[in-house]
């Protein structure tokens, strides 16, 4: 029971509050303190925060392929925005779930291999989003009218339309995924009640992504739930990819420079230069004589296509004009021996 204060102790706390040695604010400060999730030490977090940016950064791209496609198919515009990517555990997500929602499992395939042996992915739409879109897939608008109950269980023929709508947007999460990966994914059936089913561990870490889906009339969300496990096997999939890329690159490094060394360079060597007037060159002759200000013994400089590379001595060999490399040039034009 709340403690009672006599009339001597409300005089006194207004008194107190008169003269500025309490302060009624403290109390209104702390309850708008914003609150924070606590953290779960029996159960730490598996996925870091750049892979959870890195899966909200991918269903971004899933929302504009979807969205394309409703529009063509309902003949409508809608927009679809990526909510959040949280790692949470499947009980948070099954306990949201009522006995008249609709699951949808989905398998994944990695490069063209066998399904992997590992929980399903769960797609959840809410039940009067999906109505309101099979209203349109039907030639209506979208308006429900009345409001649809919790407990709604949708008939064999709501159920047909709902697998039909649902199959092309989980076929259409593979093409999210191809900057990282080539997956698949594919429809394996829709749980009526998923309130019965154990479908996944309670405990098991997974990663929930919600989607809101707006339409003129109407606004509900696409929850899919991507399994921990199944994201580690695709994580660790996609760094023996990026892996097997970079040694990739290391490995060709030797057929690379089997190309470059039958290409053609021109090499040129640079004995002087020296600046005439025109009318000297005007007057010249055979037999005539050019300074180029350089003594004889002095390196030549050769030119491959026009960059400064070597540096050599003027020379005869077999007869012919030579000349032997004495230094090399460096990146930035010093000279290396």
């Amino acid at each position: 029971m709340a403690e009672v204060l006599s009339q001597s102790q409300i005089d006194a706390l207004l008194n107190a509050a008169r003269s500025g040695e309490m302060d009624l604010t403290a109390s209104s400060e702390k309850a708008a303190e914003k609150k924070y999730r606590k953290y779960d030490f029996y159960s730490p977090r598996k996925f870091t925060k750049d892979r959870l940016k890195m899966l909200s950064g991918i269903f971004e791209n899933y929302t504009r392929i979807i969205n394309s496609r409703i529009n063509g198919l309902l003949h409508t515009t809608c927009d679809i925005q990526v909510e959040s990517a949280e790692e949470q555990r499947y009980y948070e997500f099954s306990n949201a779930l009522s006995e008249g929602d609709v699951l949808s499992l989905a398998s994944v395939t990695i490069d063209g291999e066998e399904p992997m042996e590992s929980p399903p992915i769960l797609f959840h739409f809410t039940t009067t989003l999906m109505l309101s879109m099979m209203d349109r897939l039907m030639g209506g608008n979208g308006d429900l009218g009345g409001k649809i109950s919790s407990g709604y269980s949708m008939t064999n023929l709501e159920l047909r339309l709902y697998e039909s709508m649902v199959k092309d947007m989980i076929q259409a999460l593979g093409g999210s995924w191809e900057n990282y990966i080539d997956l698949e994914f594919q429809f394996r059936r829709s749980e009526t009640n998923p309130t019965l089913v154990q479908l996944i561990g309670l405990d098991e870490t997974v990663v929930i992504v919600g989607i809101n889906i707006n339409f003129s009339n109407i606004t509900g969300q696409m929850n899919i739930c991507l399994p921990g496990m199944t994201l580690t096997n695709i994580f660790t999939k996609i760094a023996s990819i990026n892996q097997a890329g970079r040694s990739g690159r290391e490995d060709n490094a030797d057929e690379i420079m089997d190309i470059l060394r039958t290409s053609d360079l021109e090499i040129v060597a640079e004995l002087g230069k020296t600046t005439l007037q025109l009318q000297d060159i005007y007057h010249l002759h055979v037999g005539d004589v050019i300074d180029l200000g350089r003594n004889a013994q002095e390196p030549v400089q050769l030119y491959v296509e026009g960059q400064p590379w070597f540096s050599g001595k003027m020379g005869l060999e077999n007869n012919n004009v030579a000349i032997k490399v004495l230094e090399t040039y460096d990146n930035q034009g010093r000279r290396e021996k």
